[in-house]
């Protein structure tokens, strides 16, 4: 995943990067109100977690800006020290998705960031139309395209796709992959190099930069043509 985590607290915030970069997920944070906005507005994330008590700007109100004033639907899980009903309607009101009373268990914190990510990439593979750099991908008639160029895909390329759209420009594991195409019962035959190799020749060849990448020993992920990295 990948997680903005507004928080001023320097030791919570060392103990977040701490526990959750072991497990993979890309982290960028700011420790007030209007840091956190920015780079909300400037990045795509899987989940945003928001200290309630803020400088400059509150979390609710990042929250409800976010919400309001920029449509970013990313799930948000809020931090805060107040456990009373009063706090947590506030919290939900603002558009939060999940709430977290300090101190709290960073095992149980990963967890509900993980749940949050899984529903919201569910929300979005309900959406008409998904759009990464100039791929294209209408899921209600499962029309792709890459600058206009229509893209002839196999039902298995569809689902690739559709994945990697969702989580780009995050590395999606291969057995995330495999998961999505085939369930708890993947092929014992790497039958998913085949597939990759058979969306690779229709979404890159034709095109003079490839957006497909191949991370060796993790998985695959789109990149952006103006991503050089």
């Amino acid at each position: 995943m990948r997680i903005l985590i507004v928080e001023d607290n320097p030791d919570i915030l060392a103990n977040l990067y701490g526990f959750l970069e072991p497990y993979g997920h890309t982290l960028d944070s700011a420790t007030n109100g209007y840091g956190g906005l920015a780079l909300a507005s400037q990045n795509a994330y899987d989940v945003i977690v928001l200290d309630v008590t803020l400088p400059g700007l509150s979390g609710t109100e990042l929250c409800q800006r976010l919400r309001t004033e920029l449509n970013i639907q990313t799930p948000v899980l809020m931090l805060t020290a107040r456990d009373t009903l009063q706090d947590k309607v506030a919290g939900f009101s603002s558009g939060a998705d999940d709430y977290l009373v300090k101190p709290f268990s960073l095992v149980e914190l990963e967890l509900r960031l993980a749940a949050l990510a899984r529903r919201s990439r569910g929300n979005v593979g309900n959406a008409a139309v998904l759009n990464f750099g100039d791929l294209s991908f209408d899921t209600a008639t499962y029309r792709a395209s890459r600058g206009g160029r229509p893209l002839s895909l196999t039902r298995t390329g569809f689902i690739l796709l559709k994945c990697l759209m969702q989580a780009a420009p995050r590395v999606v594991p291969r057995a995330e992959l495999e998961a999505e195409i085939w369930g708890e019962n993947p092929p014992a035959s790497d039958a998913l190099r085949t597939h990759i190799h058979a969306l690779r020749l229709t979404l890159d060849k034709p095109e003079p930069f490839p957006m497909l990448r191949t991370v060796p020993g993790i998985g695959f992920q789109l990149v952006a043509a103006n991503d050089n990295s």
